[in-house]
């Protein structure tokens, strides 16, 4: 058995299996370590150091297919990857592909990885850092804890939306950074962009809350359908978060029933059902 380390680093692993497939050696011997420092061919055996001799062809798509699923954080994020490379590369391309059990999981891991991306565009929250902060810090600051390794390539979707000002992104592995130039990745996010961004504090927050409070409506309320689109691990990272268990609530035990918010309820006037609302 071959083990391997890439550090997580699709760059490193292409080429670890660019040298296993050039040398003939079957997924089943091979397998692909989770420790940080680990020798580059863990193995009892002597591993020549040449490229082997089978050159295989590989199609474009696949090595974009590859690359996107080597975001995802999970069992065997290494090892599915060879395992579909050396079908394909032995002429069998189903595994790419949605109907092969290998392709289905490769495809379901590709989809898991872009629906992250979408959350980390739709739940970051970025907040203002007082102007005599100074030049040397960013302007903007975010926390944010996504489940897959996509920070790198979905932050640059805030590049060209913040113009040139300055802005970061921390997470609890990596961080980016953006400069008004360029955009900085961090794979080890720095301990002081972390406190940073979990520690600022939102001088606009209370007026965000008492708007979202206000135009959150009980009568079109879907518990399940909310939990699709806005996950719940998500809302303890934003501002609106802390109230929306208690909106919930609410809206369960009457103002869903009334369709209406509770001050509003309580003013004066005459009550008109959803039954009588017009319907043209």
């Amino acid at each position: 058995m071959i083990s391997l380390e890439c550090d997580n680093l699709f760059s490193t692993w292409r080429e670890q299996a660019r040298w296993l497939l050039s040398h003939q050696v079957d997924p089943s011997q091979v397998s692909w370590g989770e420790a940080e420092v680990a020798d580059l061919f863990a193995t009892d055996e002597p591993i020549p150091e040449q490229l082997g001799p089978f050159q295989a062809r590989i199609p474009k798509a696949l090595l974009e297919l590859l690359e996107s699923a080597a975001c995802y954080h999970g069992e065997q994020r290494w090892s599915l990857l060879y395992e579909v490379l050396w079908r394909v590369s032995h002429g069998d391309r189903t595994a790419m592909l949605a109907g092969d059990k290998l392709g289905s999981e490769l495809q379901r891991r590709i989809k898991q990885v872009s629906r992250e991306a979408h959350h980390l565009h739709a739940f970051v929250r970025f907040i203002a850092l007082p102007a005599e902060a100074g030049a040397e810090l960013p302007e903007y600051v975010a926390w944010h804890e996504p489940a897959h390794d996509i920070l790198k390539s979905a932050s640059q979707h805030f590049v060209g939306r913040m113009g040139r000002h300055r802005w970061m992104i921390a997470t609890p592995l990596d961080g980016v950074y953006y400069d008004g130039e360029q955009l900085i990745h961090q794979r080890q996010c720095p301990e002081a962009w972390q406190q940073l961004a979990q520690n600022v504090e939102d001088p606009h927050s209370a007026m965000w809350l008492t708007y979202y409070s206000h135009i959150f409506n009980p009568a079109r309320l879907n518990p399940k359908v909310m939990e699709g689109h806005l996950p719940s691990r998500f809302w303890k990272n934003l501002p609106e978060g802390k109230l929306i268990p208690g909106l919930i609530s609410e809206a369960r035990t009457g103002k869903q029933r009334d369709g209406q918010a509770k001050l509003i309820g309580a003013r004066p006037g005459k009550r008109i059902g959803v039954g009588h609302l017009p319907t043209g």
